[in-house]
């Protein structure tokens, strides 16, 4: 399948519209949900750990509808409605990656940003999820990943600090979560 018709794919996908405190209220496809200023709806955040407590990040595809080429957690995605954020998220990453690991959510926040590139938005109940995995992801799909990388968590910190822009903007939240949970 070519990019442009994945891409295409993916956006028409039902996500669950949520309320202020993430109980659901229906459905949208992804690209109405993502459209400015955006409707408020259920994603997940993966980020794995290596036994070193590295994490390990994505750069996003330059195909990507937002936040091309920037650099982002594990993995991320939305459950169809009723869908179990942990299946949804384990079946993601090995789309993504190619990486079947056990994951357990850790916490939720709320985000909305635009992407000044792309002109959509995000606008996520977003539920974070962590997981151990040691090694290089053996089948990241091109469609979705341009590059990946092993960080220490306190050096992505100061990464996000300096250099925000090199950085999806739900990140640093995933990262706050996700380290006061492992």
């Amino acid at each position: 399948m070519s990019s442009s018709a994945a891409a295409t794919d993916r956006e028409t996908l039902l996500v669950e519209l949520v309320d202020e405190q993430g109980r659901a209220t229906g459905s949208c496809p992804v690209a109405a949900a993502h459209t400015a200023p955006g409707l408020l709806h259920r994603a997940f955040s993966v980020l794995l750990f290596d036994e070193s407590g590295r994490v390990l990040l994505q750069q996003r595809a330059g195909v990507k509808t937002r936040f091309p080429l920037q650099w982002a957690n594990t993995c991320c995605g939305h459950p169809a409605p009723g869908q179990s954020v942990v299946d949804a998220a384990a079946v993601r990453l090995i789309e993504e990656l190619g990486i079947r690991t056990a994951l357990r959510e850790v916490g939720t926040f709320q985000y909305q940003a635009a992407d000044a590139a792309t002109g959509r938005v995000e606008f996520e109940w977003d539920h974070v999820l962590v997981g151990r995995f040691d090694g290089v992801p053996p089948h990241p799909d091109p469609d979705e990943v341009a590059d990946f990388a092993w960080v220490r968590p306190e050096s992505l910190a100061e990464a996000l600090d300096a250099s925000p822009d090199l950085y999806t903007p739900w990140l640093g939240g995933v990262l706050r979560i996700a380290t006061r949970a492992d």
